[in-house]
């Protein structure tokens, strides 16, 4: 098969695993914006300041967090399956995205075309620098944020039995042994099931009623 045809296949194997592993492929309507508008131009700015309004905070590094938490769990999810499963990684980067939010729904992406990319990292460094441009927030909350999501996309596959909770464990220390993801967090022991600690806060407690994470370092 071609390129774009492993892609799409591999895209279509991981979908059914939860709604958080789909990654949909294509140019959509005129209200989606394209992924480089997340790193030039007033939109990135203006979503945050839309999430801070819609959940009442006045911290902007709070906002830009809960962001980058909705961005990385849309796309790692996909990715950390494809990756896994069929050792392939679809391009993210922002050059190759759609992406569009609202407060009725939230942030949804989606690719442009299905071609391979580069890892991760440098698929959401430009991402985490943009941000960093509009609000001073931590880079290891931000790489913290995505180190949760890879656990969570790895729980969430050994809990629907598309690995074992050992081969998720390892796979995810695969994952996060080299920088950026080195150092942002642990798995931790416990019999049939994949359990991640992280040693930053997505800052979610911040938030009126908004509690601690599972992983959150503040959890007791």
């Amino acid at each position: 098969m071609s390129e774009f045809a492993d892609v799409l296949a591999t895209l279509r194997r991981v979908r059914g695993i939860s709604p958080f592993f789909v990654l949909d492929v294509g140019r959509p309507d005129e209200t989606w914006l394209p992924g480089t508008a997340l790193l030039e131009g007033p939109a990135l700015k203006e979503t945050i300041g839309t999430i801070a309004d819609r959940y009442r905070t006045n911290e902007p590094r709070v906002a830009a967090s809960l962001f980058f938490l909705s961005y990385t769990a849309r796309l790692l999810c996909p990715l950390t399956a494809t990756s896994t499963l069929d050792g392939i990684t679809p391009d993210v980067r922002p050059e190759n995205l759609w992406w569009h939010y609202d407060n009725a729904n939230g942030l949804s992406v989606r690719l442009d075309v299905p071609g391979a990319g580069p890892g991760i990292s440098d698929a959401l460094n430009g991402v985490v620098e943009a941000i960093r441009e509009i609000v001073p927030v931590a880079r290891g909350l931000l790489w913290g944020n995505a180190a949760s999501a890879i656990a969570g996309a790895l729980r969430t596959m050994s809990r629907t039995g598309a690995l074992t909770a050992e081969e998720a464990e390892a796979r995810g220390e695969q994952m996060l042994a080299n920088p950026p993801f080195a150092g942002t967090g642990e798995f931790l022991p416990f019999p049939g099931e994949v359990t991640f600690r992280r040693r930053s806060c997505c800052l979610y407690y911040r938030l009126q009623g908004g509690g601690t994470c599972g992983d959150c370092p503040l959890a007791k």
